[in-house]
C-alpha cells in the first residue's frame, strides 16, 4: 500500500495544477449532485421488538396524532389562583392561536374543558400542545413561534414557562459555535508546532476539504440510506478531529523530507508512504469501531454509525490526495526555515529515556491512574436526562419546577400504554377502563387516567403519572412492575394485549437493547481492530496491548462522566447540576468513537518507533528516537482533538456536554498517558 500512496503523492505533488483542477470540479459534481439529491428522510428512533415500539405502533395507526411531538405551555398564578377574569382570558387566547399554528392537532384551555390538567389548589395549569408530525419534521421557528404566542399570556400576576420537542428545537444552537471554537484553537496550536502560516492553512485546508465532501456525501446518501438528522453533526465532530490529525501527521513529515534535502515530489512521495499509509491504517480502524454500530441492532444507532464511518472515509482520502496537491502549489512556502522546527525534540528524547529506564514502574503508575480514574465507573447507571438537569435559567427548567411542584415529579414523564386486541377488533370501553382501574393506587402509580378510545374503536391508551420523575431508577422499576405483574394481572383471562409506552419505557428498552447487544460490539471491533493492526505492523502483542490499554483509556473515560454527572464532581462547572443518568446510548457511541480515535494516536507512534527500528536503532533506541520525532505532533494533534470535543461543552444541551467531556478528556488521557507514559 505504501508504494501505491506514494505514486499518488508524486504525480499529484509533480502536476498540481491538474489536480486542484479535479479537486475544485470533483467538489463542484459533488456539491451539484448532493442539491439535485439530497433530502432530510423521515428518523426512525425505533427499537425492533421492544415493548415500547409496539406501543408506539398502536399509537401511530389508531391514534396518529398522538404519535406526533408534543410541548407544553405551563401557567403559574402568582398572586391567588387563576380564576381570574383577567388570567382566565388570558389562557383562553393563548390555547386558541397556538391552535392555530402549523401542525399544531390541539392545544386545549386546561381552565375550560373536563378533566383540565389544573393544580387542586388552582394555582398551576397546562396547555398539552399536540403536533400532528414528529419533531424532525418541525423546525426551531415552530417553537419560537409556540413561545411567542404563549408569552402573549405573560403579566405580573401570570408566569408562562415552556418545556418539550419543539422548545427544544428552539433553544438549539443555529451557529456551529463548537466548530468555530475548535477550528480557532487548532488554528493557534498549528501555528505554534509549525511557525509557518502555510502550513496551518495547508493542514487546515486539507482537512477542511474532507469534512465539505463528505457533508456533500451525507447529504446524497441520507434518503437512501435513511441516515438520521444528527448525523451530520456527528460527523462534522469526528471529522474536523480526525481530518486535522491526519492532515497535521503528513504535513509534518512532508516538511521534515523537506528539511533533509528532498526535492518536492519526492518529499511528498515519502510522506504519503509513511505518514499516509499511518493515516489510511488508523482511518480504517475507526471506520470499523463506528461501523461495529450496526451489530446492536437498533437500526437509527447502525446508520448513524455508517455515516460517521462515510466522514472518516473522506477525510481520509482528502487526507492523501487532496494535501499532495496542496504541498506541490505551496512547496516554497512550506520548507522549514528554521531546522529545529523539524528535528527531534531533545525534550522528548529525554523523557523517552526516562520513561524506558524504568518501563515497568512507568507502566504501574500509568495504569493506576487509568484504574483510579475508573473508580466511579461502578456506579454507572444508564437513564434519561430530562429537563431536571438544565440550567436554572432555562424556560424549560423553570416549567419543569413548576410542575414538579404542583402535580408531581411523575408528571414531567408520563407513561402511555396502549390497549387493543390481539388481532385487532372492536375494543369494549369497559375493559380498558377496568384496565385502568386496576393500575390505580399500585406502588410507583400515581395516577392512572380514564381510556381514549381511538376513532376507529379498536384501540385505547391510558395516559399514567408516576411517582417519580422520569430519571429516577424507581420509575425504571415501576415501568418492570407494569410489564411483569400489574399489567398481566389486570389482562388475565381477556383478549386484550397491553403495551407500556413513553420516555422512560422507550430509554428501558434502549438500554436492555444495548446491554444484550454490546458484548457482541465490542467482540467485533476489537478483534477486527487487532486484525488490521496485526496487517499493519506484522505484531500479535502489540496490538492486544495497544486493544488493553485503549480499554483502560475508555474506562478512566466513563468515570470521568460518571464522577461528573451522576455524581457532580465540578459539575456546577459546566453548568449541569448532579445526580444525573448517563443517557443510555453513551457508553455505546464513546467506544466506538473512543476505541478507533485511540488507535489513531497508538498507530502514528508505532509506525514512527517501528520505522527507527528497521533503520538500526535498537528496541529501546526506537521508542526513545521515534518518542522525540512525533511526540509533539501527536501531542499538538490530541489537543486539537481534545478542544474540538471540549467545545461543545459551554451552551450545549446536557447530552452535548456528556459527549464533549467524555470524548475530550479521554483523547487528553491517552495521549498524555498512554501515548507518552506507557
Amino acid at each position: 500500500m505504501s508504494s501505491f500512496l506514494a505514486a499518488i503523492a508524486s504525480n499529484l505533488a509533480r502536476r498540481w495544477k491538474l489536480g486542484l483542477a479535479g479537486v475544485v470540479l470533483g467538489i463542484f459534481i459533488i456539491g451539484f449532485l448532493a442539491s439535485a439529491l439530497g433530502g432530510t428522510p423521515k428518523d426512525d428512533f425505533g427499537i425492533p421488538g421492544a415493548d415500547s415500539q409496539s406501543a408506539y405502533d398502536v399509537l401511530e395507526k389508531d391514534f396518529p396524532a398522538a404519535a406526533g411531538a408534543t410541548s407544553t405551555v405551563v401557567f403559574k398564578a402568582e398572586d391567588g389562583t387563576l380564576r381570574t377574569k383577567a388570567n382566565e382570558e388570558a389562557i383562553a387566547d393563548v390555547a386558541k392561536e397556538v391552535s392555530a399554528l402549523p401542525h399544531v392537532a390541539s392545544a386545549q384551555d386546561p381552565l375550560a374543558i373536563r378533566g383540565g390538567t389544573v393544580s387542586k389548589d388552582g394555582t398551576v395549569a397546562s396547555i398539552n400542545v399536540q403536533y400532528d408530525v414528529q419533531q424532525d419534521e418541525l423546525e426551531a421557528e415552530d417553537g419560537k413561534k409556540l413561545e411567542e404566542v404563549a408569552r402573549t399570556a405573560e403579566s405580573p400576576a401570570l408566569t408562562v414557562e415552556l418545556r418539550g420537542e419543539t422548545i427544544d428545537l428552539a433553544a438549539q444552537q443555529e451557529a456551529p459555535v463548537g466548530e468555530l471554537v475548535g477550528i480557532f484553537v487548532a488554528f493557534l496550536l498549528l501555528l505554534l508546532l509549525f511557525r509557518s502560516g502555510s502550513a496551518m492553512a495547508v493542514t487546515l485546508f486539507g482537512a477542511l476539504t474532507g469534512v465539505l465532501v463528505s457533508q456533500m456525501i451525507l447529504a446524497i446518501l441520507a434518503k437512501p440510506l435513511g441516515l438520521p438528522e444528527f448525523t451530520p453533526t456527528i460527523a462534522v465532530m469526528l471529522g474536523l478531529g480526525a481530518g486535522i490529525d491526519y492532515a497535521l501527521l503528513i504535513v509534518s513529515r512532508f516538511r521534515e523530507q523537506l528539511a533533509d534535502g528532498s526535492d518536492v515530489p519526492h518529499a511528498a512521495e515519502r510522506a504519503n508512504a509513511t505518514s499516509g499509509t499511518s493515516v489510511v491504517a488508523a482511518g480504517l480502524i475507526v471506520m470499523v469501531a463506528l461501523a461495529g454500530m450496526l451489530a446492536i441492532g437498533i437500526p437509527f444507532m447502525g446508520k448513524l454509525g455508517i455515516g460517521a464511518a462515510i466522514a472518516i472515509a473522506a477525510v481520509v482520502v482528502s487526507s492523501i490526495t487532496v494535501l499532495p496537491i496542496l504541498m506541490g502549489a505551496f512547496s516554497r512556502w512550506l520548507k522549514p526555515k528554521n531546522r529545529k522546527t523539524v528535528d527531534p525534540s531533545p525534550a522528548f528524547g529525554r523523557w523517552g529515556n526516562r520513561v524506558t529506564s524504568h518501563p515497568w514502574i512507568v507502566i504501574g503508575i500509568a495504569v493506576l491512574i487509568l484504574l483510579v480514574l475508573s473508580i466511579p465507573l461502578t456506579d454507572l447507571r444508564l437513564g434519561q436526562p430530562d429537563d431536571g438537569n438544565q440550567p436554572t435559567s432555562t424556560t424549560q427548567r423553570r416549567a419543569y419546577d413548576i410542575q414538579k411542584e404542583a402535580f408531581g415529579a411523575g408528571s414531567n414523564g408520563p407513561l402511555l400504554i396502549s390497549v387493543s386486541r390481539p388481532g385487532g377488533g372492536k375494543l369494549d370501553e369497559s375493559e380498558a377502563t377496568a384496565v385502568s382501574d386496576s393500575l390505580n393506587g399500585r406502588d410507583g402509580v400515581q395516577f392512572a387516567a380514564p381510556p381514549e378510545i381511538s376513532p376507529n374503536g379498536e384501540a385505547a391508551i391510558i395516559g399514567l403519572v408516576p411517582t417519580t420523575s422520569p430519571q429516577d431508577a424507581r420509575t425504571s422499576q415501576m415501568v418492570k412492575d407494569l410489564r411483569n405483574d400489574y399489567i398481566p394481572e389486570a389482562i388475565a383471562g381477556q383478549d386484550l394485549v397491553v403495551h407500556v409506552g413513553g420516555q422512560t419505557a422507550v430509554i428501558d428498552d434502549l438500554s436492555t437493547k444495548i446491554e444484550s447487544r454490546l458484548p457482541v460490539f465490542i467482540g467485533i471491533v476489537i478483534g477486527l481492530s487487532v486484525l488490521l493492526l496485526i496487517a499493519v505492523f506484522r505484531s500479535i502483542w502489540v496490538p492486544l496491548a495497544s486493544a488493553l490499554f485503549n480499554l483502560l483509556v475508555i474506562g478512566a473515560a466513563y468515570g470521568v462522566i460518571v464522577a461528573v454527572f451522576q455524581k457532580g464532581f465540578g459539575a456546577g462547572l459546566i453548568g449541569v447540576g448532579d445526580d444525573v443518568p448517563i443517557i443510555a446510548f453513551a457508553p455505546l457511541m464513546m467506544f466506538a468513537i473512543l476505541f478507533g480515535l485511540s488507535m489513531d494516536y497508538n498507530v502514528f507512534l508505532l509506525s514512527r518507533i517501528r520505522e527507527a527500528y528497521f533503520e538500526g536503532d535498537t528496541p529501546r533506541e526506537s521508542v526513545i528516537d521515534g518518542l522525540a520525532r512525533i511526540a509533539k505532533v501527536i501531542l499538538i494533534a490530541g489537543l486539537i482533538m481534545a478542544s474540538v470535543f471540549l467545545a461543545f461543552i459551554p451552551g450545549g444541551d446536557v447530552i452535548s456536554k456528556m459527549f464533549g467531556l467524555g470524548l475530550g478528556v479521554a483523547i487528553l488521557i491517552d495521549v498524555l498517558i498512554i501515548r507518552m507514559m506507557v
